[in-house]
């Protein structure tokens, strides 16, 4: 065994360039791990300690008990509880202040009249709670709003809106407010929570503004007497407190709000990237299994030496293991510092794209250390175990012969289990996506046709490089004739360098394709559904933003231009016991301008007992016209629905659809999501838009649309995504790069007397260069082919997979230029990858190489 190490590290002292691919593939996956699991730590300390901080004087929090919770949504809506509580609540022993906490949706507008935030983390908007221990906001500069249209605005949101003290601005509630700006505030030592807005009314206002009726708050703050502990203090408060309402302590709702930030950001966050982690990881993979390969390939001749003097094949398998675990562990303490450097990098970025990281160190936990470091050794060992089991197999014999290289790969066993993977695949995602629609079923498929591709590929690759090859010939002569027979030489090889490119090009083929669908999708959803002219909306998505007034919708249909003008609000409620959510509108006029598909029954009669479900719901609750919902509010009221109409399409009207008669008992803060809006005959659409526009600016200035606009800002969000997608696959790329720049380098010394005997017959440094580039390009348009098929067959089984297994109806879509790109990149990165390889060939000296072993 120390001999067998001895001769390993003796052998990497000798061809430390040999393993410099494999070094980098391993320290590139490893330090993104290791990056992600770093910051993932890091944010989660800071939002705990920022939130701990920000309720470090509540000791505990009453509230409503009941939640209903819709399909898609981890959080739940409440019941507001009666301020007249915090009077009884003051009055119970070990008390010793206690104020409501009214909270609702509202949107400033920044200087130059745009939104500020939005775009996905929420704005928020409530009462400035004056005792300061109670107020997790902290006033920073300025004082409280002492009168009505005075407010605190997080500093920064002041900040990203450009306001200041003094500045006269609107507030979303969703009916605007103007608001003068007299205080600036931080949340738990920060500027802000994230990117989430706040702004602190008077009380007075907020209950006029952001609820229903006066009275009503979302929770009440609690904060203990002297010698009072948190625990005690929710016993004594529990016989108080009326039914359906309850206490918690103020660390349990830290607690819940560390949690809701990281199951809905930080969870998906951190996933998001280990996924890609996994990626880059996968694609080293291919890069170090080709590179061990290739050098046991190249030792076969010095093995069976070690062989015939006595080495055991245990002893070779281990001396090349050993090899592979040096590089493995070095690679991977390497990257353990590249992690933190990354992540201490993205500390300094996030705040200069609008997301600040809580301050405070990083937090480097042993099993985002460990974790990262295993990962590391074991794929690099995994890797390397086949070429060193094959090193162990070498025949003493072969010490007689040349040097010979691995060009298996074609081999009969290798096509029958390729085809049976093959079928295997086909079978799995045909069933996954036809017969019965599971999107676990297409998964499996997908991986069994990536596999089925990694086996097949060296059979492939063959007749793959004589087509992709065949213009060489003619376009370049002798030169391109030669890249071409040296690409053909180690089917095995090829397919093995060109899988690690296949894999990156093929992900992100598949979130192209899959993009494209989407974008396919919406513009389906709204061209098949909204019948309208121009739709009003606010730029936003997710929790963010206000919504609209509902008083816009009307006030637009008043205009002389328009035919019909409807809004589409949003409510929960349980319907016969599950959570569910409304559209609550103008029934009518919804018909009027979108498209339901066929109706059963009448939207005219739903009245303030009436509810409208769409076909897929009515089956699924086994509904019928002229059936009863029994539908549960957030305030605890049930009533009983009749079903007067059910109707074909939901996409854009939603499931369910009742009155806003019959929806403002129930109401918290009413809004509007969308209002679409039909223009009468022969009114042209820049002029009814110039008149929707007008009546908007008195709402806030929301964005009037085009149908086309709003489909094509609709799917906005799917831009960035890909944005995001396209440069983390980067670092995919890069590997598979840098395994086929290493293979390449490996090749030219295997073919170090070859190259001497072409330059000395007359081939030219620039022939030489040209040959091996040309041998790079080859391999890239294999792996680049082969991945752009392999991708746009998986985005096809997800978006079919999709379609089957929800109740949205998924558009599949090609994007061809998309895709055109996608190759011409693999293509540069292919001739980019040869560069280094073909400068080395070139300068070898011919007569040193031709008396090259």
């Amino acid at each position: 065994m120390n001999a067998a190490l001895r001769i390993s590290v003796s052998s990497l002292r000798a061809h430390k360039r040999r393993f410099a691919g494999t070094f980098f593939a391993v320290f590139l996956g490893v330090a993104f791990l290791a990056g992600t699991l770093v910051m993932g730590d890091t944010l989660r300390a800071g939002f705990d300690s920022m939130f701990g901080n920000a309720a470090e004087g509540t000791d505990a929090v009453v509230r409503s008990a009941d939640t209903i919770t819709t399909p898609g949504e981890s959080q739940g809506v409440r019941r507001p509880v009666d301020t007249a509580l915090v009077k009884t609540i003051e009055q119970t022993p070990g008390v010793a202040a206690a104020a409501p906490d009214i909270q609702g949706a509202g949107q400033l507008v920044g200087s130059d009249g745009e939104p500020v935030g939005g775009q996905g983390p929420p704005t928020l908007a409530g009462n400035w709670i004056d005792d300061p221990r109670l107020n997790a906001y902290r006033l920073a500069e300025g004082r409280a709003p002492a009168k009505s249209g005075e407010v605190v605005v997080n500093r920064g949101a002041a900040e990203k809106g450009h306001l200041k003290i003094g500045d006269t601005t609107t507030l979303r509630t969703p009916d605007p407010v103007p608001v003068t700006i007299v205080g600036l505030a931080t949340f738990g030592g920060e500027d802000g929570m994230a990117q989430v807005t706040f702004t602190g009314m008077t009380q007075a206002d907020a209950e006029k503004y952001l609820t229903a009726k006066p009275g009503e708050a979302a929770s009440i703050r609690v904060r203990a007497g002297p010698g009072v502990d948190q625990r005690t203090l929710v016993r004594d408060l529990e016989p108080v407190l009326p039914e359906g309402v309850e206490a918690i302590t103020g660390q349990e709702s830290a607690q819940e709000n560390t949690d809701m930030i990281s199951s809905q950001f930080l969870t998906l966050f951190t996933t998001f990237l280990l996924v890609f982690s996994g990626i880059a990881l996968l694609v080293a993979t291919f890069s170090i299994h080709n590179t061990f390969a290739i050098v046991v390939a190249q030792r076969a001749r010095e093995n069976a030496l070690l062989r015939a003097l006595g080495a055991s094949r245990r002893q070779v398998t281990v001396s090349t293991l050993a090899e592979a675990s040096v590089v493995a562990v070095i690679a991977s303490a390497v990257g353990l510092a590249g992690g933190v450097g990354i992540a201490a990098g993205l500390q300094a970025l996030f705040p200069a794209i609008g997301f600040p990281f809580p301050e405070g160190e990083l937090v480097i936990g042993a099993l985002s250390m460990l974790l990262p470091l295993a990962v590391g050794v074991v794929v690099c060992l995994g890797s390397a175990l086949l070429p060193a089991v094959r090193a162990g197999r070498t025949a003493p014999l072969a010490a007689l012969r040349e040097t010979s290289v691995d060009r298996s790969g074609t081999s009969r066993t290798r096509a029958v289990a390729g085809g049976g993977l093959a079928a295997l695949a086909l079978g799995s995602t045909l069933t996954g996506v036809l017969a019965d629609p599971s999107l676990w079923l297409a998964g499996l498929g997908a991986v069994l046709a990536l596999a089925a591709f990694v086996v097949l590929g060296p059979i492939a690759s063959t007749t793959a490089v004589r087509i992709l090859g065949s213009p060489l010939a003619a376009l370049r002569g002798v030169t391109g004739g030669l890249a071409r027979r040296n690409a053909l030489r180690s089917p095995g090889r090829t397919a093995a360098t060109a899988s690690a490119l296949m894999i990156g090009v093929a992900v992100v083929s598949l979130f192209t394709v899959f993009g494209a669908s989407l974008k396919a999708t919406m513009d389906q959803t709204v061209s098949r559904s909204f019948a309208g002219d121009v739709a009003v909306s606010t730029p936003s998505f997710g929790a963010g933003g206000s919504g609209l007034s509902p008083k816009l919708a009307p006030a637009i249909a008043r205009q002389p231009t328009v035919e019909h003008a409807v809004g589409l609000g949003r409510g929960v409620a349980e319907v016969n016991g599950s959570g569910r959510a409304l559209t609550v509108t103008d029934p009518v006029a919804l018909g009027k301008v979108f498209d339901l598909g066929e109706v059963r029954g009448s939207l005219a009669g739903l009245g303030t007992d009436g509810i409208a479900v769409t076909e897929q719901e009515a089956d699924r609750q086994h509904l019928r016209p002229g059936g009863t919902a029994r539908l549960t509010f957030t305030d605890g009221r049930q009533r009983d629905f009749t079903v007067r109409a059910v109707y074909g399409r939901s996409e854009l009207a939603g499931d369910y659809v009742i009155t806003r008669a019959a929806w403002a008992p129930h109401r918290i803060q009413d809004s509007d999501t969308l209002v679409a809006v039909s223009f009468k005959d022969g009114v042209s659409t820049a002029d009814g838009r110039a008149a929707v526009e007008k009546v908007a600016q008195r709402f806030g200035n929301p964005e009037v649309q085009t149908r086309d606009e709003y489909a094509r800002s609709s799917a906005g969000g799917i831009d960035m995504m890909l944005t995001l997608v396209y440069a983390l696959l980067a670092l995919a790329v890069l590997i598979a790069l840098l395994g086929i720049a290493n293979t390449l380098t490996l090749a030219v010394h295997e073919r170090t007397r070859e190259l001497g005997l072409l330059r000395a017959v007359g081939q030219t440094r620039a022939q030489l260069r040209a040959m091996v580039r040309w041998e790079s390009v080859l391999v890239a348009a294999f792996g680049t082919a082969g991945g752009l098929a392999l991708g746009a067959f998986l985005g096809w089984v997800l978006v079919k997979a999709s379609d089957g297994a929800s109740d949205s109806s998924f558009a599949f879509a090609m994007p061809p230029v998309q895709l055109v790109v996608v190759a011409l990149v693999g293509l540069a990165a292919g001739a980019l990858a040869g560069l280094r390889p073909a400068r080395r060939a070139a300068r070898l000296d011919v007569l040193r190489a031709i008396a090259t072993e």
